[in-house]
Order: structure tokens, then sequence, then C-alpha cells
């Protein structure tokens, strides 16, 4: 009992003044920043937390884009991702964990800025090839949202109600409704697979075995021999793994991030033949 007394008062202590990595969560296509609830708080104890809200489908940057004409693409994101960051924190190199489209806006800026990038989580990655599901479309145009949340979720218990809620005030904004279907016909053919060989920061890919959106099999495929990837399955999971196996991932995502990296192997010192003064 003394003990785990002890572990609460230990998890509301202040943590001691330090200046922490930045960690960015970046939200899959049909996630908002509240999507992160089951994880904010635990990794908000390691780590300096930014949620940047560039896919805020009735905001005004979005449709301005509608209005001129313009496709919202992996690439705008990854431009929205990378304006937030040089902007707002200026705290490189930067830790990522991405959902979904979120990890293809990850790998592209971890191309473009290798030197900004500390380590990267993909949590369900799309665009790794391979045909995707995606209810979220059909669920908007037949105003059926609790097919969209249920398709996530390989267990329906763990469905919240507030997700629930939320979807249901969403799809009454048409506003709303339009920028997501936008966002979609902008991204859904968008594939980072052949980009993977170009990330160098050690990546942790974790995928739910019964994920009915994304493959997990393309995943372990496409991360097949590359050094610097792990990959882990999680059972009886769904496409949102950070909600319903929270304390697994949890725990994943941080062990991952904390963990040092090893050193490279030096080579063995070459003793070399130096000549002799001539003295002559």
């Amino acid at each position: 009992m003394f003990g785990l007394l002890r572990d609460v008062a230990d998890a509301f202590r202040p943590q001691d003044y330090r200046r922490r990595a930045s960690l960015v969560l970046i939200n899959g296509l049909a996630e908002q920043p509240e999507s992160w609830f089951c994880n904010r708080r635990h990794w908000d104890r390691h780590f300096d937390l930014k949620i940047p809200e560039f896919l805020v489908y009735d905001g005004p940057v979005i449709h301005r884009r509608i209005e001129e004409g313009l496709p919202i693409t992996v690439e705008f994101l990854t431009d929205q991702l990378e304006l937030f960051l040089e902007n707002f924190v200026q705290k490189p190199p930067y830790h990522l964990v991405g959902s979904s489209l979120g990890c293809q806006v990850a790998i592209e800026f971890a191309v473009r800025r290798p030197n900004h990038v500390g380590k990267i989580v993909l949590l369900c990655p799309s665009g790794l090839g391979g045909e995707e599901k995606l209810p979220v479309v059909e669920g908007v145009r037949h105003n059926d949202f609790a097919a969209i949340v249920a398709s996530v979720f390989h267990n329906p218990r763990f469905v919240h109600p507030g997700i629930v809620r939320h979807y249901e005030r969403q799809f009454a904004n048409k506003s709303w409704r339009k920028g997501l279907l936008r966002t979609v016909r902008g991204t859904s053919n968008h594939c980072v697979r052949h980009k993977l060989p170009a990330v160098h920061r050690p990546t942790l890919v974790i995928c739910g075995q019964q994920d009915r959106i994304v493959d997990p099999e393309q995943a372990r495929s496409a991360v097949s021999g590359l050094p610097n990837y792990e990959l882990v399955l999680i059972p009886s999971c769904g496409h949102a793994p950070q909600i319903e196996r929270a304390g697994q991932v949890n725990r994943l995502v941080v062990g991952f991030l904390t963990r040092p990296e090893l050193a490279p192997e030096q080579p063995e010192p070459v003793e070399q033949l130096v000549p002799k003064p001539s003295y002559a």
C-alpha cells in the first residue's frame, strides 16, 4: 500500500528543472489533438510535448487553399509542420510520433530536415503501399460517424463516448466535412515507402495486428532489412493502438525515445610505420 502511494506521489511531483527533448505528435487523417488523451499526460512527464494543429478541417488555412484551387497534399502538410517547428519550437532535434497519415508527414520531414530529427515513432503508418480502406470517406458521405469509429477499434469497448460525440458534432459541420474530403482527395495516393531507406534516424513502427484500415503486413515488408527500423505488432488491436493499448504504447514510446543510442563502432587503430630520421 505504501509503495503504491509513493508511486502516485512521484507521478504528480514536479520534475527537476531541466530542458526536455521536444516530442511532436502528428495526427492522422480523422484525428484531432484530443485523440492523444490516453498519452499526453504520460509523455508530458518525459518530454516537452507539442501538438501542431494543421489538420483543422474547418479552419481558415485549409479553406483558403480550397478557395484558391490548391490541393491539400502531404507536401503541404509537411510545409505546415516545418513552419510550426521553425517558428514556435526552435529546439531541434525533435522526436516525432505520427499516427496513420501523420506518419507520412513525419517521414517527409525527416527526409527534408534530417539534422532536425531525433527519433521517430510510426503508429499504424499509411502510405507504405497496398490498398488502404478509408471508412471515414464513406462515413462522411452517409453521415455514419459510428461506422468510422467502430472501424478503427478491434474491441468496441475502447470506443470512448466522447469520441462518438465529437464526430457527431463534426459531421453536422459542412465546412469540416468539406475540408476533410478535400484532404483525403489530396493525400490518398501519396506513398512514402521508397523514402524509408533515406530516413537514417532510429525509427519504431507500431501496428495493430487487427488493423482493418492499413494492412500491418505492408509495414512489415516495408521496413524489412532496414537496419534503423524496429517493428512491434500488437495483437488484438486495431488502427488506434495509442488508445486501444495505451499503457503498452506509452511504455514502448518512452522506452524507445529515452534509450541511449549505441555509439558507432570505431575502427581499430592502425599502427603506422614512421621512418627513422636521417642524420646523414
